[in-house]
């Protein structure tokens, strides 16, 4: 008997192995055999130690040229008329939007995960109109749609993007509380006491719409008051994205004094491990992993009162909330991060450990897609 087969598309592979491996391990467990579609790279080579196969599809990922999207569109079609999944699983913008339409010609069930909106939709403009009239069509014949918060979820919907009986809300991708652990070497110990600086630390692509150049502009000023505070930085410079920062601007940024750029991981834990406080100043996501990963490793965070963001952080509870594109509130939230007690500090990392496994478990995730996909695959639960 044929197993009942899945394919999940993504924007890259290195996306497929960091926020969905508990998924597709999940899906194999279960009996199905799981298809992974996306941009070949670094990471494409590690999806056989899930039990998935990998179909590589280039994609462009940030580009809006239209023969190149026709020309992806027609690639997934043909991909899709070959395989014949029994369900899609599409998630960011490109495979939300040409999977969906290239799976409705081919009456294959959709699930959609609108995982934020990205900068599109924060600067607004013609764009945004194209972006939005393309969800329309693509969302049209999705079996279901899931929000990673209730804010894009409203605007999609009260823009008549998605009927709301299709839709549901995911604490965002999830995060496995084994892996992501308050052990002893990951929670606190206080800076003074292994013999280095207090370190603030962001991790995320290096783009201005992640807030990197006000958490830069709130160091400056950190530093001029507590010189032995370390501001680092860790993700990847130069990404294909008009907001990306480049390597010479992180190079001038390093050689004045004020911040530390720390390069890529592949095991961010390491990191977190190191530091006392995380930041992440963006000014708008779906719901951030790296602070998902940082609360569930006890860590106290600093971020913004935007969409996505704030369902992280209880203010004054397990960190703080400072305003969007504003430097000067970052900063002194960072202070106040500073003054607090080492006590104090743990028991707002403590407080987010507890929402982690409250809130956002990724087995929360996982069963929910598991049910709808046994639905749609008409597979027994």
């Amino acid at each position: 008997m044929l197993k009942p087969k899945v394919i999940i598309a993504l924007n890259s592979s290195w996306n497929l192995i960091n926020f969905r491996s508990g998924l597709i391990c999940a899906l194999v467990a279960e009996g199905y055999e799981v298809v992974a579609l996306a941009p070949d790279d670094a990471y494409s080579v590690r999806l056989s130690e899930l039990g998935c196969r990998f179909v590589p599809l280039p994609m462009d990922n940030q580009g809006t040229h239209p023969l190149r999207d026709l020309l992806l569109f027609i690639r997934l079609w043909l991909l899709l008329r070959r395989e014949r999944p029994d369900v899609l699983l599409a998630y960011t913008v490109k495979p939300n939007v040409y999977a969906s339409l290239a799976a409705g010609l081919l009456s294959i069930p959709v699930v959609n995960n609108i995982a934020g909106l990205g900068a599109v939709f924060i600067k607004g403009g013609w764009l945004v109109r194209l972006v939005r009239g393309l969800y329309r069509l693509a969302l049209r014949r999705s079996a279901k749609v899931f929000f990673q918060n209730g804010d894009d979820r409203a605007l999609f919907i009260d823009a008549g993007l998605v009927k709301p009986e299709k839709t549901d809300l995911l604490p965002g991708s999830g995060i496995d509380l084994t892996r992501f652990s308050a052990n002893e070497k990951s929670s606190m110990p206080s800076a003074k006491d292994v013999g280095r600086p207090f370190r603030f630390l962001l991790i995320a692509r290096m783009l201005r719409d992640k807030g990197v150049v006000e958490y830069v502009a709130a160091a400056k000023q950190i530093r001029a008051r507590w010189p032995n505070v370390e501001c680092a930085l860790l993700g990847f410079l130069d990404v294909q994205n008009p907001a990306a920062i480049s390597t010479e601007e992180m190079n001038a940024w390093v050689a004045a004094g004020d911040v530390r750029y720390l390069g890529v991981s592949d095991d961010v834990r390491l990191e977190i491990a190191q530091a006392d406080c995380i930041v992440l100043p963006s000014y708008r996501e779906g719901t951030p992993r790296t602070l998902l990963e940082a609360a569930a490793m006890a860590k106290p965070i600093i971020t913004t009162d935007a969409v996505g963001c704030r369902e992280v952080v209880d203010d004054g509870v397990n960190g703080y909330l400072c305003q969007v594109r504003d430097a000067n509130d970052l900063a002194a939230k960072m202070h106040a991060m500073l003054v607090l007690s080492v006590a104090e500090r743990a028991a707002m990392g403590q407080a987010g450990r507890k929402k982690m496994e409250l809130q956002f478990d990724e087995k929360i995730v996982i069963d929910k897609y598991l049910q709808v996909v046994s639905e749609l695959a008409g597979k027994p639960a």
